[in-house]
């Protein structure tokens, strides 16, 4: 039987409408492929972008995604504040307070007098200044900052005097002590041995240097302390940030961002003796044969 005009246009409009399905599923097949080509889907640590910036060619100027977020993450304000850095590296910058610059000791500090009726504190620093340098009597105390402190960076240049004798602890034994609580020890550590947990830059009985720095004596020295003092849970006797210190014997990492496990105790745990405590001094402690010269603090 021939076909008829109507049965014609039906078999065209179902061709059309195949023809459009297979059109569609190619571009689609097609739109699939090129995107998995130009972005392959990332594998765990792989960067979609990572061919992309391998390109020699490739210029970021040009990336509109780059360009869009180079001013979605500039910070301006507030400006970060300038500091001018000393002439040398061991010069106090401007900010610096200054607690001994050769001259007058008693401006910024106080000597403790120890005895059997107890500790006392001198009208006036018995230590003498000779050469922009402090040199206390032996086994006289100590002495400490009239101000207190929390977090710093502290600098100190000390040296074990020629004269020196005796053996380990005995030789040019010393410390400074942060908020007058935690010892840096000093000592001369060149030419004779000790613990090592109580030798020259050691967190005194809690951790050893990592190296040995340590100058003959007669030779100058420095430690520049990075302190973070400690905060304190509810309970009085518990850190809820314990104390941390970095500590550079000269110019040379000694201490990195270690915690102290509690204040500095010669015979016994750390952590027994915690107690809660707020911004304290400086302290410097001279058992024999030492001198101290060019002491500043920054607050940070």
């Amino acid at each position: 039987m021939p076909k008829t005009h109507g049965s014609i246009s039906l078999s065209r409009a179902i061709n059309r409408k195949i023809m459009k399905q297979i059109l569609l599923i190619l571009l689609a097949f097609s739109c699939i492929t090129g995107f998995s080509q130009q972005r392959p889907f990332p594998g765990r640590g792989q960067d979609p972008n990572a061919e992309r910036f391998k390109d020699p060619e490739y210029n970021p100027n040009e990336d509109s995604l780059l360009r869009m977020n180079h001013f979605m993450t500039e910070i301006w304000e507030p400006e970060v504040p300038k500091v001018q850095p000393g002439a040398h590296f061991t010069d106090p910058p401007s900010d610096a307070i200054i607690l001994f610059d050769g001259t007058d000791p008693d401006r910024e500090w106080q000597e403790t007098v120890f005895s059997r009726s107890g500790r006392t504190i001198a009208d006036k620093i018995s230590s003498e200044v000779k050469d922009g340098a402090l040199y206390p009597p032996q086994g006289f105390g100590s002495l400490s900052t009239k101000r207190v402190f929390e977090d710093f960076q502290l600098h100190i240049e000390w040296m074990v005097l020629p004269e020196v004798s005796g053996e380990g602890q005995a030789r040019g034994n010393g410390g400074v002590y942060l908020q007058g609580v935690y010892e840096i020890q000093i000592l001369d550590s060149w030419g004779t041995r000790t613990y090592k947990n109580g030798q020259a830059g050691s967190l005194y009985k809690q951790y050893s240097p990592l190296v040995n720095a340590c100058l003959p004596p007669g030779e100058w020295q420095s430690f520049d302390i990075i302190y973070t003092a400690p905060r304190f849970d509810d309970d009085s006797t518990t850190y809820f940030t314990p104390p941390r210190a970095t500590i550079f014997h000269n110019g040379i990492l000694i201490q990195n961002n270690v915690a102290l496990r509690g204040p500095t105790t010669y015979v016994g745990i750390p952590e027994l003796m915690i107690r809660k405590h707020g911004p304290g001094p400086i302290m410097l402690q001279n058992r024999n044969a030492l001198a101290f010269k060019n002491i500043w603090i920054r607050e940070l």
